[in-house]
């Protein structure tokens, strides 16, 4: 998974980054510290891989991983290349999902672009020039496929699809909320225009500490505005994520609790993550491996086992599944297969989150 964390300059993203990756990306209080965009991989925390992991003396532990980009700011006229805009909105295209990071907070020391916090007007000004990148998109393909409408019937259904869809984006709506085509060609279509306000987006709000554990007035905005396009929202303060991401895992607990902060922002964006984009893991585990695989919920079996390898989706013949909540409450795979828990399972199965699977196969 991949996800691209943008926003308005000053608003915390590199900071964000830095502690969601330690990895050291500049952060100052000045627009476009970041030009080139950094990248940064980090592991997703999953208690479950560590448990099967220690259960099999596995020589080595895989956990999922999702991949950072972190973009340099964007400003009005992004979209016409002002501040190298055209630059980081192609960084844009390549992400799985947005993370809009939002300054919900105020403080007279670090600048704002606009020289006031208002958080749905930043949101606004960032939408609206994804908007425009997106409509000289739509204009190209317009004037590439209106040649051909007048004497291909496939090129004029397109054409009026592309209209209908540049009039949606006119109105200063985002390509997620065109309402999905029935039609399979159409749908085929709309996906290969890669929009970048088609992209699923989860927003990041940026609160001072005070507010860390509730949610402020702001937040609660922007929240009710996410919730029309059906984006997902989660608080944070990147000064804390800062400070929790030099600590080791038992002080992070201890300090969590002392803010009354029941998960860091990196687990509640793991958690956004995963739910915006359908996303589940399955596991596999033995003596030479314990892996956590993340598939789209709703995947077969064969098609899961090609996660791992095409052969073994290639040559599926079953799929040994065990759930981990089984396995938890047995103590031992041994104890769970006595209770006939261990199950075989065909083509048509669709795995489920947590299961731990042994792939048969034959090629």
């Amino acid at each position: 998974m991949k996800l691209g964390i943008v926003g308005l300059p000053n608003v915390g993203k590199s900071t964000l980054f830095n502690s969601l990756t330690r990895a050291g990306a500049l952060a100052a209080n000045y627009p476009f510290a970041t030009i080139d965009p950094n990248v940064g991989v980090v592991t997703v925390p999953d208690e479950r891989v560590s448990f099967l992991s220690e259960m099999h003396h596995s020589k080595k532990t895989t956990p999922a991983t999702i991949e950072f980009v972190d973009i340099a700011g964007l400003v009005k006229g992004a979209s016409k290349g002002e501040g190298l805009g055209n630059q980081f909105l192609g960084n844009i295209r390549e992400v799985d999902a947005v993370v809009h990071v939002v300054r919900c907070f105020e403080d007279e020391n670090i600048v704002h672009v606009d020289g006031s916090i208002d958080p749905l007007r930043d949101v606004e000004t960032i939408n609206l020039e994804l908007i425009f990148a997106d409509l000289e998109v739509l204009e190209r393909r317009i004037a590439k496929v209106g040649r051909a409408a007048k004497m291909d019937k496939t090129a004029g259904k397109e054409a009026a699809l592309l209209e209908k869809l540049k009039s949606h984006l006119e109105e200063g709506k985002l390509a997620k909320t065109f309402p999905e085509p029935e039609d399979e060609e159409e749908a085929l279509w709309l996906a290969g225009y890669q929009l970048l306000t088609a992209k699923p987006t989860i927003y990041a709000a940026n609160v001072a500490e005070e507010d860390a554990a509730s949610e402020n007035d702001m937040v609660r905005a922007l929240r009710d505005y996410a919730k029309k396009e059906g984006s997902e929202v989660f608080t944070l303060c990147a000064r804390i994520e800062e400070e929790i991401a030099e600590l080791s895992e038992e002080e992070r607990k201890e300090y969590l609790e002392e803010l009354g902060l029941e998960e860091s922002g990196l687990d509640k964006l793991i958690k956004a993550s995963y739910s915006l984009l359908g996303l589940i893991s399955f596991l596999t585990t033995g003596e030479d491996e314990t892996r956590a695989w993340t598939i789209k919920a709703g995947t077969r079996a064969p098609q899961a086992a090609g996660k791992i390898h095409t052969d073994f989706e290639r040559g599926f013949i079953r799929a040994e599944v065990l759930s981990y909540a089984d396995l938890l409450a047995c103590g031992t795979p041994a104890a769970a297969k006595e209770k006939g828990l261990l199950r075989l399972e065909g083509k048509d199965y669709v795995v489920q989150d947590g299961d731990i699977i042994l792939f048969r196969f034959n090629v």
